[in-house]
């Protein structure tokens, strides 16, 4: 039996909460296709016949520009001297940059042996692939290189293998039915944000935070789960973007965000929306503390 960690950083967009989700066997981190999406350290269990492995998604590794940033950056970070196994997820479909060699400098002090894992090929043509592999083996960092599709599942089981093969002997770390580490109120917060992604672009996905202000669970008879939440933005011209014109908007993002947590809660839910403004929330303690950097 073995068990054990592994931590998958990149740049912002690589795709590690697809691969997370992949490797898990269920949604637990929310997708977008806007960058900065994860903002903090998201732990995913998965039992194989021979072994348990903890996954853990990060926050894409970037230029921080406000306090959470800085704190999305160091959850990052932190990972790579605490786990058994790193996965660097890179976008091979993209031009490799700066912001790509700042992170392959940063896994060059990792203990751990670093699985550099090209993703989105399902994106590219396969004759791209093989220069690029060669460029990145003469690095001589990594102790394997895995062209894979988190979105297809494309090489994802031989990826399986490989993380399995380099994790030490040992007992599970987690009961045989646990998931995550995260509590529902997380999960709430994180599928109410999703659709405000989805449906909002510009600034609003940076500079906007959704809190779970009451969450109240079905008692007696009730299977009604009610869930009473804010979006909070940045300035005041945002507001109205959020709620849209007659309030159209966050009814948008409201409808999809509930049809979303029945699924997830698998009972019916009451979900109450509003907006607040609160300038520079992205430097408060309280509101940092609150979704998740204490």
């Amino acid at each position: 039996m073995k068990s054990g960690f592994i931590s998958f950083i990149g740049r912002p967009n690589a795709g590690k909460s697809t691969l997370l989700n992949r490797l898990v066997g269920s949604k637990i981190a929310i997708v977008s296709d806007k960058p900065q999406t994860t903002r903090t350290r998201i732990l995913g269990v998965r039992n194989y016949p021979d072994a348990q492995v903890v996954f853990l998604d990060t926050p894409g590794i970037h230029r921080p520009l406000h306090r959470m940033n800085v704190r999305m950056v160091d959850v990052a970070v932190d990972t790579i001297h605490e786990v058994d196994v790193l996965g660097l997820v890179v976008d091979a479909s993209e031009p490799s940059g700066k912001g790509d060699q700042f992170v392959f400098d940063l896994v060059k002090k990792a203990k751990a042996p670093v699985l550099l894992l090209l993703n989105k090929i399902d994106l590219m043509k396969k004759n791209r692939l093989l220069p690029i592999i060669e460029r990145y083996s003469k690095e001589g960092t990594f102790a394997e290189i895995i062209p894979i599709s988190a979105s297809t599942g494309e090489n994802v089981d031989r990826l399986e293998r490989l993380i399995i093969d380099r994790l030490p002997e040992g007992d599970a770390l987690y009961p045989a039915d646990y998931v995550t580490d995260q509590p529902e109120r997380f999960f709430a917060a994180e599928i109410v944000r999703e659709k405000l992604l989805q449906f909002t672009h510009a600034e609003i996905p940076f500079s906007s935070a959704v809190l779970v202000d009451r969450m109240e669970e079905p008692t007696g008879a009730s299977t009604l789960l009610r869930l009473y939440c804010t979006i909070v933005v940045d300035r005041e011209s945002q507001k109205p973007i959020v709620v849209g014109h007659g309030g159209d908007m966050i009814k948008k993002i409201g409808t999809a965000a509930r049809e979303e947590l029945e699924r997830f809660f698998k009972t019916k839910v009451f979900l109450d929306l509003h907006v607040r403004v609160k300038s520079e929330w992205r430097e408060d303690e309280g509101i940092l503390g609150e979704i998740g950097y204490h």
